[in-house]
């Protein structure tokens, strides 16, 4: 039977290099190559300021989407986070908004190819430009129809080269500068500086735009914080020194009126091979936020749609893992915006969307915290919470007041027409449970909620860290099991358990007796008649392992806890809490069954011990 498109899963196909290239991809473009001559003439040369600014104002959004992508790495990312914060309401808000403004950016990204594209051709007309931009944009829909393995492979191999390229525009360049171009430093006095900072902020937008495919990402709980922050640190250093660089390379006047800064700059020690060269490094650099771009935006309709806030065709994925209803309608808008739409107005609107979703996203983390959900458990934690986030909240309300009135008015509409989508589309079809809520039920003391939050982020859990019916049917197959014919004194049962695990999980024998014999006291270890655990928590990373024991005399481990025929032992390491937690809870579903204890005692030999924990298992999972 074939498996019907709709609930096919996306594949991990993305690893730490992958992640790193889409997000330091996303980064790369009209913010470097474009925006510095538009900022420059609106502050002078603090324009640099400006940009360390906005990098700096990152760190909270940084540290929030960390926490939040490895606690709930999902498709659509900042609308994903704030749906299940603050409800559906907030998260159609955030979801439209996130989808709009990667969107805008990377029409912009398409439209910045076309222009570089003049370079090779000044002959060409606006409509020539624009039919450049749609035919790449269609060339990327097609790339991203493959498959994101292929997207991946190619954000790679451009970001790699670009990277190489802007180095050595900094290196050589840093020796032409002319330290006169820098006076004054400020040619407006402090406030253009934030209003810049505000403008230019975009740049840096699609650092964590990556988090949209977190659940393409293999290793989420590692790859996707230290993709994030290498990015931040490596793009964000380029930045300023490239911007610092041209400033010192270009006069004022063709600084300001220029749309290809660092071309021009490059020109200025290496002649026209480096305009040349450096045309071709913004026609990649443009190229790699529109293939990152393209990818992380099809994931909002995705997202939204699987939970019944868009239509449901949305969320239908193809044979090779794509989202390709998705992936065409926001390729489709794309075209739209290139044709009929004034980009330099939609980089504002981009940036001042930008700066309400992560307020949003700062705002997502202190609901999730104060909820106290029991299966909200990031891999990254960020570092001083609450204050880091507040600080972002505050910060990014200041950029947003100081970009004028009209940055105002656009954000004020497009909260009404997501609440008008939610209320008249999705309002009356779905129910879900989200942290406002239970920090509502802590305060008034009122009883409003069930598990369902906590549930689907267990769930999100087991997927995150593999722990599915296959891993542990591997466990269970590879696991050490003792078949005992005879009575033993319990302090020796325990010793030969302690050295039979010491060498499989590296502690030494005795401290390991000594834990083992402490928890063997408790008469909880008792989970059914005649059934036995003992788990422990140990200190370093890595570790994990099981010993099962079968008696069929019976032990007595205790004058407390009656006699034992089967008898499990789990240790693991902190790290590997959440596959310790389901396996725990696995193996009490496994001897739960009524004839468990019978079939145990009667098995002819330790393989059938295996085949009766996995056939009671089963057939718990079935009740």
């Amino acid at each position: 039977m074939g498996v019907d498109k709709k609930y096919r899963t996306l594949k991990k196909e993305l690893g730490l290099l992958d992640v790193f290239c889409i997000a330091a991809g996303a980064m790369i473009s009209s913010g470097l190559f474009v925006l510095p001559g538009i900022a420059y003439a609106k502050t002078g040369s603090s324009v640099v300021v400006s940009y360390l600014i906005a990098s700096f104002m990152m760190i909270p959004t940084l540290f929030s989407k960390a926490e939040l992508a490895t606690a709930m790495p999902k498709a659509g990312g900042d609308y994903f986070f704030i749906d299940r914060s603050m409800g559906p309401a907030i998260g159609t808000i955030g979801g439209f908004a996130s989808w709009f403004a990667l969107t805008s950016k990377t029409a912009f990204a398409l439209i910045g190819i076309s222009a570089f594209v003049q370079l090779f051709n000044p002959g060409l007309t606006e409509l020539h430009l624009k039919i450049v931009a749609v035919v790449f944009c269609i060339i990327f829909t097609i790339l991203n129809l493959f498959g994101v393995k292929h997207v991946g492979k190619a954000q790679v191999i451009l970001v790699i080269g670009l990277i190489s390229i802007l180095v050595v525009y900094v290196i050589f360049g840093f020796f032409y500068i002319h330290p006169s171009r820098f006076e004054p430093f400020t040619m407006h006095g402090m406030a253009p500086i934030f209003a810049t900072a505000g403008f230019v902020f975009v740049s840096f937008m699609g650092l964590t735009k990556v988090c949209s495919v977190a659940e393409e990402i293999k290793k989420p709980k590692r790859n996707i914080p230290l993709g994030m922050f290498l990015a931040w640190g490596v793009i964000s250093t380029l930045y300023v020194l490239v911007v610092f660089v041209t400033i010192g390379l270009l006069e004022h006047e063709t600084l300001m009126h220029s749309l290809m800064p660092i071309s021009l700059g490059a020109k200025v020690f290496m002649g026209e091979i480096g305009l040349v060269v450096l045309g071709v490094s913004a026609v990649l650099a443009f190229i790699t936020t529109a293939n990152a771009g393209l990818l992380s935006s099809s994931r909002y309709p995705l997202a939204m749609s699987k939970d019944q806030l868009m239509p449901g065709f949305f969320s239908k994925i193809s044979k090779r893992g794509i989202p390709f209803v998705s992936l065409l309608f926001t390729s489709i808008f794309m075209i739209c915006i290139i044709l009929f739409l004034d980009l330099e107005g939609l980089v504002k609107i981009a940036s001042t969307l930008v700066l309400l979703l992560f307020i949003f996203v700062n705002l997502s983390v202190i609901m999730m915290h104060e909820s106290n959900i029991k299966h909200y458990r990031p891999s990254f934690h960020s570092p001083f919470y609450p204050w880091v986030q507040i600080a972002g909240i505050v910060g990014y309300s200041f950029l947003i007041f100081e970009m004028g009135l009209i940055p105002l008015v656009l954000v004020g509409c497009f909260i009404c027409f997501g609440f008008t989508w939610y209320w008249f589309y999705a309002r009356d079809k779905i129910w879900r449970e989200y942290s406002l809520l239970h920090i509502i039920e802590r305060i008034t003391g009122v009883k409003s909620t069930g598990y369902l939050v906590d549930e689907e982020l267990r769930e999100i859990l087991i997927e995150r860290d593999g722990i599915t019916k296959e891993r542990f049917k591997k466990i269970i197959k590879e696991c050490e099991i003792i078949d005992v014919y005879k009575y033993a004194r319990p302090d020796k049962f325990l010793m030969k358990i302690a050295e039979e695990l010491s060498v499989k999980i590296g502690i030494k024998t005795e401290k390991l007796y000594k834990l083992l014999k402490k928890r063997s006291s408790d008469s909880n270890i008792a989970v059914h008649p005649g059934v036995a655990i003992i788990s422990h928590m140990i200190k370093g990373k890595e570790k994990f392992a099981i010993l099962v024991v079968r008696s069929k005399i019976g032990l007595f481990l205790s004058d407390t806890v009656d006699p034992v025929h089967a008898f499990f032992v789990i240790v693991s390491s902190p790290d590997k809490k959440n596959l310790y937690l389901h396996t725990l809870m696995w193996i009490i579903q496994a001897t739960s069954t009524s004839d468990f204890d019978k079939k145990w005692v009667e098995a002819k030999d330790v393989e059938k011990l295996r085949e009766i924990i996995l056939e009671s298992w089963e057939d718990r999972k079935n009740v």
